[in-house]
């Protein structure tokens, strides 16, 4: 029943952390919490706009720690999670009819929503050809470019740090959309030169619509100065909430990447019947994109649901989620590619282990066989 026409594309990965790297990261962490907190103080949540600081004093301390774990001059939180931190960057940088140089690839929704907002002129190019992106920067037609760190389109090769480092040398001030790499690879956005970090750290199983901009001490100025509503302030127990689930969060990524290498490798391998192929994707959280033989891509996460695996996503790692992910492809990349909807799932083990996820994909599809052909036969090892 393979469609021959239908096939995943070669996709390139970002590198993630090794467990032992991860383990360091962690120590790290707790380390930058110490040098700007007392003891005491990690239990004292504030809130309001402080005389002086303008937030909070426990939302100032997180803030420093962030700047000093991701050696950014400044860091600062704001409400609305990754969405939030991305309008509220840019915001700060652009306005109608500035242009923004930005990937030639479908723009996740929501950020597509704050760039028709602001009402800026984007400027698309490939960063896949070094030679389209050098004759864009080199036009000097652009003060600020925007990159989103993971993968647009399944079949995006760039490096990010190729690309900042093309930017810079141009004199081209950048914005990097962290989301699902923050922590998941060796270094975010602003590790790697950018001017700002933007993510959320409602991914990093921190509370609902806390969100992050982190890089260099002007444009983070501005965002504050932009953000002196004391309703729109992060208060101090959402900010120390957030710290306090950051420090798992690295051990955790690094486990799942693992597992997810792991699933990856015995997929290939055959082991369960009806996958037709399986890649590791950066789409947009590092996931696996499993290619099924038959064309039942759009029931199977009902089918997984009942077998115990969460059929939507409340945050893509959010804590909400510790059951394996069974479900669609995420919409840029579907934008990218419409005829892998009905072929093909996005599979994120979350807190499971390998095990797990292979028997609950290898019962759904033995539901659906049964769905499709009541009187189908099965190997008794199956």
């Amino acid at each position: 029943m393979t469609d021959p026409r239908i096939r995943l594309p070669q996709t390139f990965p970002l590198p993630a952390v090794p467990l032992e790297e991860a383990v360091a990261r962690q120590f790290r962490l707790v380390e930058c919490v110490a040098a700007h907190f007392e003891g005491q103080q990690l239990f004292e949540a504030d809130a309001g706009v402080v005389p002086g600081l303008g937030r909070p004093r426990a939302t100032a301390r997180v803030e420093a720690v962030l700047a000093d774990f991701l050696s950014a001059e400044a860091a600062a939180l704001v409400q609305g999670a990754g969405t939030g931190a991305i309008r509220a960057a840019l915001s700060a940088v652009v306005s109608a009819g500035d242009p923004l140089l930005i990937h030639r690839a479908p723009v996740y929704r929501s950020t597509e929503v704050t760039l028709r907002g602001l009402g800026v002129r984007t400027v698309e190019v490939d960063f896949n050809d070094r030679s389209a992106l050098s004759s864009a920067l080199a036009s000097g037609g652009f003060s600020w470019a925007y990159v989103q760190h993971t993968r647009q389109r399944l079949a995006d090769s760039y490096e990010p740090g190729q690309v900042l480092a093309a930017c810079r040398a141009a004199g081209v001030r950048t914005i990097v959309d962290d989301n699902y790499a923050v922590m998941r690879v060796p270094a975010c956005g602003v590790e790697l030169g950018a001017d700002a970090s933007c993510f959320s750290l409602f991914k990093l199983h921190g509370p609902e619509g806390v969100g992050v901009v982190a890089g260099s001490k002007d444009l983070v100025e501005r965002v504050r100065a932009d953000n002196y509503s004391g309703g729109g302030q992060v208060q101090g127990h959402q900010a120390l909430d957030a710290l306090r689930a950051l420090s798992h969060v690295p051990v955790m990524w690094a486990v799942q990447s693992r597992v997810g290498a792991e699933i990856a490798e015995r997929l290939a391998a055959g082991e369960v019947p009806g996958v037709a192929e399986v890649r590791v994707a950066n789409a947009q959280d590092r996931c696996l994109l499993v290619r099924l033989d038959r064309p039942v891509a759009r029931e199977l996460p009902a089918a997984a649901a009942r077998h115990g695996a969460a059929p939507y996503p409340v945050g893509s790692n959010s804590r909400y989620e510790v059951a394996p992910l069974f479900y669609r492809m995420s919409s840029s990349s579907l934008d990218d590619a419409p005829a892998l909807a009905d072929w093909t799932v996005r599979i994120n083990p979350m807190r499971a282990g390998a095990d797990l996820v292979l028997d609950i994909l290898r019962r759904s599809l033995l539901d659906l066989d049964d769905l499709h052909d009541p009187h189908a036969a099965h190997d008794p090892k199956d």
